[in-house]
């Protein structure tokens, strides 16, 4: 029998709907991902998160509401938030294994329980739920992505989300050995791995982290601008993933902010996703985010 949005009921988030939330999670899980767990969920439920705290910090009314069909099974979870500095309503994430009739009802009834906010918006910072994750993997989430602009929300596509297994034998390291090193960052957890000439010149850095058992994430990499243009960049890569490896990673996932207009080259991430792309990394999903404005 096919489920009906009458057989639907919502109802505030109770500590013993954790496991039923995180079947309803993990369904959603993409590749790269870790398996949410329920620590990750109760940071969530809390408020928190280890990437784009301040965003959550200005957040006020943080709620996470469940939704029941008739036999009081669990179909899916949404958490929404106010934001005093703007007005808006905040829609923090939402899963409901893309079954179209439990995303509406989710979507509608988190929108309903906002009220009337000068704007909405959907999916717009990362949170505890996943790893940097910042939008709505628009591929692996069609019913949500559908939902949303139905309801006269603007999509921005901002992110590609890429990944690929460890260990990169295939990639070069730098042969400067000396030259490279790697050290605990004290503002981010992991590892900065550097290259400098023989003067002790900077040329490039990377940063990296073992995010989750077995889940890389190479958030940086870059060649000072008087250094590029000399294939620095490709041994670095090398170097960096060669980190990741040693420290127990067997995969590595990477973002690009890949939103710059064609005519904005100062901003253009053509040459990072030309090496990635060589690196063997591969496209996972589209990351977007959404506002509504009255």
């Amino acid at each position: 029998m096919a489920l009906t949005r009458s057989a639907l009921t919502p109802r505030g988030f109770d500590a013993q709907d954790a496991a039923a939330v995180l079947d309803v999670i993990n369904a959603d899980r993409l590749p790269g991902q870790p398996m949410c767990t329920e620590a990750m969920l109760s940071e969530a439920v809390a408020g928190r998160s280890p990437v784009d705290s301040g965003w959550w910090a200005e957040l006020d009314r943080l709620a996470v509401d469940v939704l029941r069909d008739g036999q009081g099974h669990i179909r899916g979870a949404v958490s929404y938030a106010h934001r005093a500095r703007d007005g808006a309503g905040v829609i923090l994430w939402l899963h409901g294994r893309e079954e179209p009739v439990v995303v509406d009802a989710l979507l509608d009834h988190a929108m309903g329980r906002l009220g009337d906010t000068a704007s909405v918006t959907a999916f717009e910072f990362a949170g505890a739920l996943a790893v940097g994750l910042e939008g709505l993997p628009v591929r692996h989430r069609p019913a949500t992505r559908r939902a949303l602009l139905a309801r006269g929300f603007v999509e921005a596509d901002l992110w590609r989300y890429m990944r690929r297994e460890l260990p990169a034998t295939d990639l070069p390291r730098d042969q400067r050995t000396q030259a490279a090193h790697v050290e605990a960052d004290p503002e981010n957890p992991g590892w900065r791995v550097e290259v400098r000439d023989a003067d002790g010149t900077l040329l490039g850095d990377a940063q990296v982290s073992v995010a989750a058992p077995g889940v890389g994430v190479l958030w940086w990499i870059g060649v000072e601008p008087p250094h590029r243009g000399k294939g620095l960049a490709w041994p670095l890569l090398g170097s960096a993933l060669e980190v990741l490896h040693e420290h127990g990673a067997q995969e590595v996932i990477l973002f690009v902010d890949d939103d710059a207009p064609p005519d904005d080259p100062e901003r253009g991430r053509g040459a990072a996703n030309a090496l990635y792309d060589r690196a063997g990394f591969t496209e996972i999903d589209r990351l977007c985010s959404y506002r509504r404005t009255p």
